[in-house]
């Protein structure tokens, strides 16, 4: 796919269409890799359920992964779209979760109220166009993706990105010296990883004192 095509994955009416053509609410589509590929960096890296962490799943889309999440005993989770058609769908197919109608640039949840927030492949969705010289609008819409994800998040909370891009295009774009320490798995070093491509899992953790230099202006 052309990746200036990739543009209109960040208008949710793109996604409303997309959604209304397909029965959402009977199928589900993961991005990226299988939920067993993904387990082990989830598994690693979350709080245990019994703690009942606050988990947010960013552009949740019918990904399959918050029921996978809660048949392990997370019941915190709260998993929001900016596809309205989607989390409809989703509430009439689980209506025991918490899904709502929110974009993960703008979110409503107050500041340091989240354990964990975790993206499969959301911040991909934000990055077309060449990512050795972004576009203005990409570096903006990450930036608010970024920055809000930072806002919301509690100090040592923990941000788990997983993608299929290279590293060195995200590092910049991700880092935040004085917010949280970053560090990057490669999932196919992780127990039953491996498979035809590469994923990696980035692990965003927020200082305990982040927000008090945030509000510093530090």
């Amino acid at each position: 796919m052309d990746q200036n095509s990739l543009k209109e994955f960040t208008d949710p009416e793109y996604w409303n269409t997309r959604y209304s053509k397909n029965d959402a609410a009977a199928e589900s589509y993961n991005w990226l890799c299988d939920f067993s590929t993904i387990k082990p960096f989830l598994t690693k890296h979350l709080p245990p359920a019994t703690m009942r962490p606050k988990i947010l799943q960013l552009g949740c889309g019918n990904s399959t992964l918050t029921k996978e999440l809660y048949d392990l005993n997370y019941h915190g989770q709260i998993s929001i779209d900016f596809s309205s058609v989607v989390i409809n769908n989703m509430r009439m197919k689980h209506a025991d979760m918490d899904w709502r109608v929110m974009d993960v640039r703008h979110t409503e949840f107050d500041a340091e109220s989240i354990d964990v927030a975790i993206d499969r492949a959301t911040l991909d969705a934000l990055l077309y166009g060449s990512l050795w010289d972004p576009e203005d609008e990409v570096r903006a819409n990450v930036k608010a993706y970024v920055d809000e994800v930072a806002r919301i998040l509690k100090p040592g909370g923990k941000w788990l990105y997983i993608t299929w891009r290279q590293p060195h295009f995200l590092r910049p774009l991700l880092q935040r010296r004085d917010i949280w320490d970053l560090e990057v798995e490669s999932l196919a070093d992780q127990p039953g990883g491996g498979g035809m491509f590469e994923y990696f899992g980035f692990l965003m953790v927020k200082h305990v004192q982040a927000e008090e230099k945030q509000l510093a202006g530090v």
